[in-house]
């Protein structure tokens, strides 16, 4: 039986989360097939767009009657982050699994009321902190729970962009904090937090600041009138973490010609991992184990077929993936998870993790102390 899903959210993550079930139906056929049903939007007409453009069978504009829909069996929360707490205790008080975008809320409070929810509703649940899919960034994972690295020293990542620049860009949701809860440390820095986590474990306390480089924008396209920005634009952030590693973390929209590095590096006492979103089929290794005349960082290019991970589904060896695959990835490690009934991560738990992350940094940041992570 298909799993019958509702999408609420129509822009860029509601396009990459409908492409995503598609490829699954297409190129996964051990997972259990997926039934577009309904995408929800604001605007009708735009909502009706999307269907047409994203597969989806019906359009609406009530997420609310969706996500209450006896045909449905999933809620997929590609939405700005203010809503996702009402949305997701919804969908789990009507007995939905749900995926969530990323970061899970605008809050550490609203978090915990999310996890609760799911839990007493017994209902999966997926955080959609996609880049754990791409091949390399899990293959990293395989070599450091292999102990390739032996005892790990330093997680250093940065994401970098800069769509923000300008001053005379309007004041869009992303720079309110009613509607994102934070700014670059929530668009950018929960994934490269998350992906310290991933690869490193738990972050135990951190040192912060948070910049606003541009404090008031036009309030609309071409508008003279100004309003404040109340996110920040740039993070910056040390850790410590649960193992003794330590980490530094970089998060900003004003890196002049970055347009989406995401980028890390890991350095233990045997070997070290490189990676950088922006070549995403190669990891980088260093093994001290190597013969000293060839020591140095090799290139894994991370789409062997049968030897890298997700490869089997894709194209013939060495043909290259891309950003969209790590939705495809997911959504399918989601939906095998639901066929089999085991627990999957990123999930909710750790999203609220990952909330208590940014919470603390910008505690941090208003302090000027180290913040332990509650």
């Amino acid at each position: 039986m298909a799993i019958r899903v509702a999408l609420l959210g129509t822009k860029f993550m509601g396009k990459a989360h409908s492409q995503a079930y598609r490829n699954v139906n297409m190129y996964f056929p051990d997972a259990p097939q997926v039934e577009m049903k309904v995408i929800v939007g604001r605007n009708r007409r735009e909502t009706k767009t999307a269907r047409q453009l994203f597969g989806w069978q019906e359009a609406s504009t009530d997420w609310r009657a969706t996500v209450n829909r006896p045909d449905i069996d999933l809620v997929d929360i590609s939405t700005p982050g203010d809503l996702h707490c009402e949305m997701a205790i919804e969908a789990a008080r009507a007995g939905k699994h749900i995926v969530c975008e990323k970061p899970l809320a605008n809050t550490l409070a609203d978090a915990k009321k999310m996890l609760a929810a799911v839990e007493k509703a017994g209902v999966r649940h997926l955080l959609m902190h996609n880049y754990r899919r791409v091949p390399a960034v899990t293959l990293a994972r395989q070599l450091i729970t292999e102990g390739r690295l032996g005892r790990i020293y330093h997680f250093r990542a940065r994401y970098l962009q800069d769509w923000a620049m300008s001053p005379d860009l309007h004041l869009v949701w992303r720079f309110s904090a009613a509607s994102a809860g934070s700014g670059a440390l929530g668009d950018l820095g929960a994934h490269i937090i998350d992906l310290g986590r991933y690869l490193c474990g738990e972050i135990t306390e951190v040192a912060a600041r948070l910049e606003t480089f541009i404090k008031r924008r036009p309030a609309a396209p071409g508008s003279r009138q100004r309003q404040r920005v109340t996110v920040d634009d740039a993070a910056v952030m040390l850790a410590r973490f649960r193992n003794g590693a330590l980490g530094t973390l970089e998060a900003t929209r004003f890196a002049r010609g970055r347009k989406n590095q995401n980028t890390f590096e890991i350095n233990g006492d045997k070997g070290s991992i490189s990676f950088d979103l922006e070549h995403l089929n190669i990891l980088k290794f260093y093994s001290v184990e190597e013969p000293a005349a060839v020591q140095g960082f090799h290139d894994i290019l991370c789409v062997t077929k049968g030897v890298h991970p997700y490869a089997d589904a894709w194209w013939f060896d060495g043909h290259i993936l891309g950003y969209e695959h790590t939705f495809t990835h997911t959504i399918y490690d989601f939906l095998k998870a639901l066929q089999s009934r085991k627990r999957i991560h990123p999930d909710f738990t750790d999203g609220v993790r990952n909330q208590a992350v940014l919470d603390a940094a910008a505690r941090a940041s208003a302090s000027r102390r180290w913040v332990a992570v509650q």
